[in-house]
């Protein structure tokens, strides 16, 4: 399973608060929650991501809240994997039970620029920036949680076992 795509970068402790503010959670509408995904942040974000770009982060990537809002947000917004020096835990389980790829690389995270090109393969971790020629382990899913990934989250997971 892989992902290829241009970087959109950020910071440390990039919050659930400015992924999706609360001013939006009376909806659950993906598409609506897109529309205003990092927009407390990055004013521009919804009108410059294109499908299949990839997000960079530093440390702490999801602190705040625990609503699984934000990485609904993210991944309708086109966003095809997060990489990330750390993520919030919770932040970090709500995105694999909505089927959002998430990667803990330190080394690729400080490395990326915004703008790269960058390949993830979530089957070795390892992460390709091929704007700058360089490679970076990241850790694997396990194998079950790749299953979760691919079936589009834990509730499609759930019904695809039967």
């Amino acid at each position: 399973m892989k992902v290829q795509g241009k970087v959109i970068k950020y910071g440390d402790n990039v919050d659930t608060d400015v992924i999706i503010p609360a001013r939006y959670l009376n909806t659950s509408d993906p598409k609506e929650l897109a529309a205003h995904c990092m927009e407390d942040l990055d004013p521009g974000f919804v009108k410059k991501v294109q499908k299949g770009d990839i997000m960079v982060a530093g440390k702490n990537f999801g602190c705040g809240s625990s609503r699984e809002h934000a990485p609904i947000a993210i991944k309708a917004s086109g966003i095809s994997c997060i990489i990330a020096e750390t993520f919030a835990r919770i932040f970090y389980r709500n995105a694999i039970n909505i089927g959002l790829p998430i990667v803990e690389c330190p080394e690729a995270a400080r490395d990326i620029s915004d703008g790269d090109v960058v390949e993830a393969d979530f089957d070795t971790g390892t992460i390709v920036n091929k704007t700058k020629g360089r490679s970076y382990k990241g850790v694997p899913f396990p194998e079950f949680m790749q299953e979760i990934i691919r079936a589009e989250g834990l509730v499609g997971y759930i019904r695809d076992q039967g």
